[in-house]
């Protein structure tokens, strides 16, 4: 089976949908709007997940639809349906017509097109037999067995998904996409005598199965989860107190994303609800300190050769050499703004609003060495990994808690640690960075953002961080 198919194949030959006719409706019903567009939509997904040495979980799902949606000033109306059909449209141009009320909107100009493509668009899913993914999760699970008779448990998951969009604005212009992403996750549990700790690792990206499947690269999935487990059962209580923490590079980033990110969307800034709401053009962080977003990058998870909007992504710097330099931005907060869009727009399915999101963010290296930044570190804390967190976007009070840690003792890293948490607020956060590593990286591509109820697929990253004081909870407290 031919893989590749194009948007006019799934919309039109197959859905029976007429673009001219399409083109028409979409004009009539936006006419005088300030924004808007049709947003048609189809997505294929599978998982499969290998758990206590059985297949747990194989299943694949269809959906199809399109969402109307109408921009007057502020206010947006949104009507979708997952019915592929003129009719429905045309019920849907009906209901999104309540929202022009009075106002008569400019013809709103059109993105600018995309100068490439990020990603090759061939539904990974058609690429490789099933029985071949099922065998992939039993070599997974049976190499992790055999490295060890504590491992008590194995789960591996891995699953794919194939998004075609097609979006027509009310001047005629048409913008169209194929998303491939696919993701595969190992997580490890090791049992020595009554204590029993996790290690995990993953990897992922807009791009088919073929990388993941190479044995080098999921048996080094494994050995890094089979690592962090290991490390994590000869683990001590962490310290407690303030001290200095130094973050490791890649998956780290996810602070960077969910405390100071966040932060810098543009909505949560028009509307005066962000901790860096009215600071632009004023230093927000230590200087160094360079943070982008970028939606650009060759087949990362977080990329899109297009937005939502149709809006090329590109690489947005967002804070300077520790000046507030820009925002992430729709369309509908650029216009209220007065800034251009950034690519941005992004929403989960044809069901969802468009909000302005993160793609791939991370900082940028600095000048340091990553051995060079421990050794400066006389006491303190090295969080390799993180798990979960929690943020307040208005505030940017964040807690986070680190998966795997190590003590720092005169330069070295030593003994791991357990238990370890990391509190305080993005803003504060950025300004106690005193060293910045030259070894940038995004994670492996496992990253889920969640706003608003919606989530969408995102890159993380950063380098090697030295933050001179942050509070660490523990069980132990550290000396002063």
């Amino acid at each position: 089976m031919n893989p590749f198919q194009t948007t006019e194949d799934i919309f039109y030959h197959k859905a029976g949908l007429d673009e001219a006719r399409l083109k028409i409706l979409t004009a009539e019903a936006l006419k005088g709007m300030d924004d808007g567009e049709l947003f048609l939509e189809y997505a294929a997904s599978e998982n499969f997940a290998f758990d206590d040495g059985r297949l747990k979980l194989a299943n694949s799902d269809l959906s199809q639809g399109f969402g109307l949606r109408a921009v007057s000033g502020e206010a947006t109306g949104l009507a979708h349906a997952s019915a592929l059909d003129e009719a429905a449209i045309r019920r849907a141009a009906s209901t999104v017509a309540a929202v022009k009320g009075n106002h008569d909107g400019a013809a709103p100009v059109d993105p600018p097109r995309a100068h490439h493509a990020l990603y090759h668009p061939d539904n990974p899913i058609a690429l490789l037999e099933d029985a071949r993914k099922i065998a992939l999760l039993q070599d997974i699970d049976a190499y992790a067995r055999d490295k060890d008779p504590r491992v008590a448990q194995v789960s591996v998951s891995l699953g794919a998904s194939w998004q075609a969009v097609r979006i027509l604005r009310p001047s005629g212009a048409v913008y169209a996409d194929l998303r491939p992403l696919t993701r595969l996750h190992v997580s490890v549990i090791l049992r020595d005598g009554a204590r029993q700790e996790s290690g995990w690792a993953g990897g992922g990206g807009r791009e088919a199965y073929g990388r993941f499947i190479a044995p080098a690269y999921w048996q080094g999935l494994v050995d890094t989860a089979f690592a962090m487990a290991e490390n994590n059962l000869r683990a001590v209580a962490a310290p407690a107190g303030e001290m200095t923490v130094v973050l490791g590079p890649g998956w780290p980033g996810v602070m960077l994303h969910e405390a100071i990110g966040h932060g810098l969307e543009g909505d949560f800034n028009r509307k005066n609800t962000s901790a860096f709401a009215g600071l632009m053009g004023t230093r927000v962080a230590a200087k160094g300190v360079t943070v982008v977003d970028d939606g650009a990058m060759e087949n990362r998870r977080g990329s899109l050769s297009i937005d939502d909007e149709g809006t090329p992504t590109r690489r947005t710097v967002l804070i300077e050499d520790g000046i507030l330099v820009g925002f992430m931005q729709d369309r509908l907060n650029a216009r209220l703004m007065g800034a251009p869009p950034t690519g941005n727009g992004r929403r989960e399915s044809h069901a969802h609003k468009i909000l302005p999101r993160m793609t791939n963010t991370l900082m940028l290296s600095g000048p340091y060495a990553h051995d060079e930044i421990i050794a400066s570190v006389k006491n303190g804390v090295y969080a390799a990994q993180f798990g979960g967190g929690q943020v307040d976007i208005t505030s940017g009070k964040f807690v986070f808690s680190a998966q795997e840690a190590y003590k720092i003792e005169n330069g070295r890293i030593t003994t791991p640690v357990k238990g370890a948490t990391l509190t305080g607020t993005g803003f504060e956060a950025l300004k106690e960075i005193s060293m910045a590593g030259n070894n940038s990286a995004l994670d492996g591509g496992i990253g889920t953002c969640g706003k608003e109820g919606q989530s969408v697929p995102v890159g993380v990253g950063q380098p090697t961080l030295r933050l001179d004081r942050m509070t660490v909870g523990g069980a132990a407290v550290s000396a002063p």
